[in-house]
């Protein structure tokens, strides 16, 4: 058994553990994911994420089976992706160089601007619950009438509005925490 936080907070310990403990487990990780999910191309970033959950585990608390946590770990991010992929009608883009989003009359700087905007935006979006991103996403990137996302979701319109309102807030807050402060007030419209 691993030992408890109180003596993990010198950071030696902590990477003396990962090397020992975790690390020596990722390419099993990889190769299981790979096995078990064959539709998942991000493999390596589902081993990331699932490498920076489990140190973050470890820092609140004890864990007994460095490698078992991983694989249980690894499987739910896995298993919670293709979840996503399912319910959100977002399709992400594998090759950014092929998506042409400079317009000629726009100088560079306009350009990066917005195009940081929008992937903290998208951060923000993919931070939400998710039945809060699902409706934000028909609602407001989809275009979706309101009434038309309660009757595809199952839900009253004043719960397709409440969850709108909440992933608005949510997401303005994300964008604040990070410096912007109107993410589009600078494009004209």
């Amino acid at each position: 058994m691993s030992p408890p936080p109180e003596s993990f907070h010198n950071s030696a310990d902590q990477a003396r553990w990962f090397s020992d403990e975790v690390q020596p487990h990722a390419p099993a990780v990889r190769a299981y994911l790979k096995k078990s999910f064959p539709a998942e191309h991000d493999v390596d970033d589902i081993v990331q994420e699932s490498l920076l959950r489990l140190w973050r585990t470890r820092l609140t608390q004890p864990v007994r089976s460095a490698k078992a946590l991983l694989f249980q770990i690894a499987r739910h991010t896995a298993i919670d992706l293709r979840r996503r992929s399912k319910v959100s009608p977002v399709n992400p883009v594998r090759d950014l160089d092929s998506v042409h989003a400079i317009d000629d009359g726009t100088d560079a700087v306009s350009v990066l601007s917005r195009q940081e905007k929008i992937q903290l935006l998208a951060e923000a979006i993919d931070d939400l619950p998710s039945r809060c991103r699902e409706i934000v996403i028909l609602r407001k990137l989809k275009n979706m009438p309101q009434k038309d996302v309660a009757a595809m979701l199952g839900l009253s319109e004043k719960t397709v509005e409440a969850h709108l309102s909440r992933g608005i807030r949510r997401c303005e807050s994300f964008l604040r925490r990070r410096g912007v402060q109107d993410a589009f007030s600078d494009e004209s419209r």
